[in-house]
């Protein structure tokens, strides 16, 4: 997309009037902030645990009252069939990740997700066993992939390469991981890369990074974590053979909500891929009658293993819907220039206090600045609380500022940006 340009001012009127003419200003209204002594505090924090949508409670509330009513009939006869429950939302998150909707499904954590796959697609041979992650990916997508090169029978310090930073700098360079691909190719079953690091803020060319992959003869996958909500995602498009995201960070579902997972549609029908089956991912015409040999439903939906968590569910149908009302074009669009706006209120700011590591570019971030606090980074995180602003610390020294588009206004990012000044000022 064209990146949208403004002049942009440290003035509260100028914040105000970006609010005033922002087009998804609507939204703020459809989500609950947490307040402190009745005022309500600016949430730089949805990278990490999303906002509760106003709808999410009556969502929830509405499919506990078909228990209560109908008990185990509510499967087929509750307004919002449990059955088919998780099919809610296929369209919805298809449009959200940029895919068809055969090649989506809603279920389970991210880490099981991950795993689901990597059953599926690492397939270790003599000459091609290694996994390529980030040196500093998170931790979980780590003891997944080491998990799965040891269950193989591979010391995960062989079968693991790192992408890292060259000395002295933070994060990476898009030449420096062509060049690595290129050369390493030949050794890796697959490159598993976290679309926005969770550490740094820097976000990676799907596209460019599927394409290397597959030119090398690797699979590619990625972990949309920090991605899905945040960033406008072609996943079909780009050749990515599978993702997997998590639904209580950007998609505002919830503390431990159910998960996504993408399997591009050249696998639609690839049942001899290996698999951990479950009922759920079983033919539907024949589930119920309950045989013993199973019959993988084409798709993503074939990965499925058990029944969905209704009232997960029923929450990220709330914030679907509204992603759905405002589409990641717009919402994107908005980013950009929301965490243009914070780069610019901290650029001018003593790096005694901090130094912002994500990419200036906004094609290499998304909402998320990442600032490297040197001096007592958790109690600076703290002090920001005591201001009313909630920020999130990542060991050893990262505060992450994340201003979610949906619900975050630049007014948030302006007061953010007077707390910051303030405390340099000290």
């Amino acid at each position: 997309m064209t990146t949208p340009t403004v002049t942009y001012a440290n003035d509260l009127d100028f914040a105000k009037h970006m609010d005033e003419t922002d087009p998804l200003r609507v939204f703020r209204q459809e989500f609950l902030f947490p307040n402190r002594a009745g005022d309500s505090i600016v949430y730089l924090a949805g990278n990490s645990l999303g906002l509760q949508p106003r709808s999410a409670t009556g969502y929830v509330l509405e499919e506990l009252g078909e228990w209560a009513r109908l008990g185990v009939e509510g499967h087929f006869q509750a307004r919002h069939p449990w059955l088919l429950y998780h099919e809610f939302l296929t369209e919805m998150t298809a449009r959200l990740v940029g895919a068809n909707p055969s090649e989506v499904i809603t279920m389970n954590s991210l880490t099981v997700n991950l795993h689901l796959m990597l059953v599926s697609f690492y397939k270790p041979t003599k000459e091609r066993f290694k996994i390529l992650i980030e040196s500093d990916a998170f931790p979980s997508d780590r003891y997944a992939v080491a998990s799965q090169a040891k269950f193989h029978g591979y010391d995960p310090k062989e079968a693991i390469l790192e992408l890292a930073p060259r000395q002295g700098e933070l994060t990476l360079r898009q030449e420096d991981i062509e060049e690595f691909i290129q050369k390493h190719g030949n050794e890796i079953a697959v490159v598993l890369i976290g679309q926005v690091n969770y550490l740094t803020g820097q976000a990676f060319d799907l596209l460019r990074l599927a394409e290397l992959s597959h030119e090398h003869g690797c699979i590619f996958g990625t972990n949309l974590a920090h991605g899905a909500g945040n960033l406008r995602l072609n996943l079909h498009g780009d050749d990515v053979d599978f993702a997997v995201w998590c639904g209580y960070k950007y998609l505002n579902a919830g503390p431990g909500a159910v998960a996504g997972c993408f399997v591009h549609d050249r696998y639609e029908e690839s049942f001899d891929l290996s698999r951990f089956a479950g009922w759920w991912g079983h033919n539907k015409e024949t589930r119920f009658e309950m045989g013993p040999e199973f019959d993988p439903l084409p798709g993503a939906e074939g990965w499925q293993i058990s029944n969905p968590p209704i009232f997960q569910m029923a929450a990220l149908r709330a914030s679907l819907e509204l992603f759905d009302k405002a589409t990641m074009y717009a919402l994107r669009k908005k980013s950009v220039l929301l965490t243009g706006y914070l780069d610019f209120l901290l650029k001018p700011i003593s790096s005694d206090i901090c130094t912002i590591i994500t990419p200036s570019d906004p094609e290499q971030r998304g909402a998320q600045l990442s600032l490297k606090v040197p001096k007592q980074p958790q109690q600076f995180v703290r002090q920001l609380k005591d201001h009313g602003v909630i920020c999130d610390f990542r060991e050893p020294d990262i505060v992450r500022v994340a201003p979610a588009p949906i619900y975050c206004s630049f007014e948030d990012v302006y007061k953010f940006g007077q707390v910051m000044t303030k405390f340099a000022n000290k």
